[in-house]
C-alpha cells in the first residue's frame, strides 16, 4: 500500500517539476526584448488611503458617459466590492459599456453575482485561467495588474485591489497601507492599450482599441512613463532607476526577495555612501514570505542598508524613490515572482516637485509607523524561524 502511495507521490512531484520547468522555458521563449515606455505629459495624484481612493473611483465611474474598464488582480464581492458591482450594473443599464477583468486566482465574485452582472449588461472576463499542457505553471502565473480606465480620460494604477481588507476592515490585518495613482492626460492611452490587450487575451468578445482612442488627450504638467512587463524586465527597469541615484534610495515593498544582481547593486551603492532605506511589513500576509527575506539581510545590513518594518497593520505598497527626482509606483513587488512570473505594470514619474511631495507623504510611514530591523533580529531568531528560512529559500521563486 505504502509503495503505491510513494510511487503516486513521486510521479506527482515529477509531473509538477517538469511542468514548471517547461512552462517557464516556453514563457522565456516568447518574451520580447526590453523596451522603455514612452514619456507622457499627464496629471498624477497620489492616494495613500483606500477610503479616499475608492470614493474617488466610485465618483468617477458614476460620471462615466461612454465606457468603464476595470481590471484588478483581486476583486471581492464584500461590502466595498458590492458597491462597485452595483454601480457597474447601474451604469450598464444606462447604456454604458462596462467591462470587468479579474485574475483567476483573485476572483471572489460568486456565480450568482456574475449572473446578475451579465443580466444587467456588465461584461466580465477572467484572465489566466489554468490550462494544459503546463497546468501547474499556469496556476502559478498571475496577471497582477490593477488598471482602470473610465471614458479613456481617467486612469488608475497602483497596489490596491478591491476588498474590505484594503480599507483596513480585516481585524487580522488591521490598518492597510498602499499607494495608488489617479492619472489624467496622455498616459491614459497606455493604460487603455494595456487593458484592451489583457481583455482580448481573456475574452472571446474582442475589443477594438481604435474605437476608444478617438479623443486627443490633453498634456499635463508631469512627465511619466508606463512600463508593462510579462514575467520579465522588471529588474532592468529597477537597475535603470538605481543607476540614476546620487544620494538616496527608498524601497517600499510587502515582499523582499531580490535576485543576485539587485542584491549586489544595493550592496555596492550602500558601500559608496548611498543612503538606502527599505520598508517592509512586520506582520506578513502569506506564509514564508518574510522568512524568505532573511537570507538577504546580513550582507545588506553589513553594507549599510537600513531595513525597517511597518507595525501598524499591513504594508502592501510597491514604491521605489531615487533622490528627490524619480519615483516608481505600480503593481510590482520587490520579489522574484514579480520579476520572473507575474504580469505587471508600473508608472515611473521623473519630476522633482511631484516626487518631493510624494516622498514626504510616503516617508511618514517610515518615520512614524516603523521600527528598525537590526543584525540582532537576524541572529537571535529561534531554530524554528531559521528552519522556515531554509524552507522559504527553496520556494522563493514562487512565493
Amino acid at each position: 500500500m505504502w509503495q503505491y502511495i510513494f510511487i503516486v507521490c513521486l510521479l506527482l512531484v515529477t509531473w509538477i517539476t517538469v511542468d514548471l520547468i517547461l512552462g517557464t522555458k516556453r514563457q522565456r521563449s516568447t518574451l520580447s526584448p526590453y523596451k522603455a515606455g514612452v514619456i507622457r505629459k499627464s496629471h498624477a495624484v497620489l492616494f495613500t488611503h483606500g477610503d479616499s481612493l475608492f470614493d474617488h473611483m466610485l465618483s468617477t465611474i458614476d460620471k462615466a458617459h461612454h465606457h468603464i474598464h476595470i481590471q484588478f488582480f483581486i476583486f471581492r464581492s464584500d461590502h466595498i466590492g458590492q458597491k462597485f458591482l452595483d454601480l457597474f450594473k447601474q451604469k450598464a443599464q444606462q447604456g454604458i459599456d462596462v467591462r470587468l477583468l479579474v485574475d483567476w486566482g483573485g476572483d471572489h465574485i460568486s456565480r450568482k453575482e456574475k449572473a446578475s452582472l451579465k443580466k444587467a449588461g456588465v461584461q466580465v472576463a477572467i484572465t489566466n485561467v489554468p490550462a494544459f499542457p503546463f497546468l501547474f505553471y499556469s496556476i502559478n502565473k498571475r496577471n497582477h495588474r490593477k488598471v482602470s480606465i473610465i471614458d479613456g480620460e481617467h486612469g488608475y494604477i497602483g497596489g490596491y485591489n478591491v476588498g474590505d481588507e484594503y480599507l483596513g476592515r480585516d481585524p487580522k490585518k488591521g490598518r492597510w497601507r498602499d499607494y495608488h495613482l489617479y492619472i489624467q492626460g496622455e498616459a491614459c492611452q497606455d493604460l487603455q492599450q494595456q487593458f484592451v490587450k489583457d481583455w482580448n487575451t481573456a475574452s472571446n468578445d474582442l475589443l477594438s482599441l481604435e474605437s476608444l482612442t478617438s479623443k486627443t488627450l490633453k498634456a499635463g504638467p508631469t512627465s511619466l512613463t508606463m512600463v508593462t512587463t510579462d514575467g520579465s524586465h522588471v529588474i532592468e527597469s529597477i537597475h535603470g532607476m538605481l543607476d540614476k541615484a546620487e544620494k538616496s534610495i527608498f524601497i517600499g515593498t510587502p515582499y523582499f526577495i531580490p535576485d543576485k544582481s539587485l542584491t549586489a547593486k544595493l550592496i555596492d551603492l550602500a558601500k559608496k555612501g548611498m543612503e538606502i532605506n527599505v520598508l517592509l511589513p512586520k506582520y506578513p500576509d502569506h506564509p514564508l514570505v518574510k522568512d524568505a527575506a532573511y537570507p538577504y539581510f546580513p550582507a545588506l545590513l553589513q553594507a549599510g542598508v537600513h531595513f525597517h518594518q511597518f507595525y501598524e497593520g499591513f504594508y502592501h505598497a510597491k514604491v521605489i524613490i531615487v533622490d528627490d527626482a524619480l519615483i516608481c509606483i505600480g503593481t510590482s513587488n520587490f520579489d522574484k515572482r514579480s520579476f520572473y512570473i507575474n504580469k505587471e505594470i508600473n508608472c515611473f514619474i521623473e519630476d522633482s516637485e511631484w516626487t518631493r511631495d510624494a516622498k514626504g507623504e510616503i516617508e511618514k510611514d517610515l518615520i512614524e509607523s516603523s521600527e528598525p530591523i537590526t543584525m540582532a533580529h537576524v541572529e537571535n531568531r529561534t531554530l524554528w524561524e531559521k528552519t522556515k528560512e531554509k524552507l522559504a529559500t527553496l520556494f522563493s521563486y514562487f512565493l
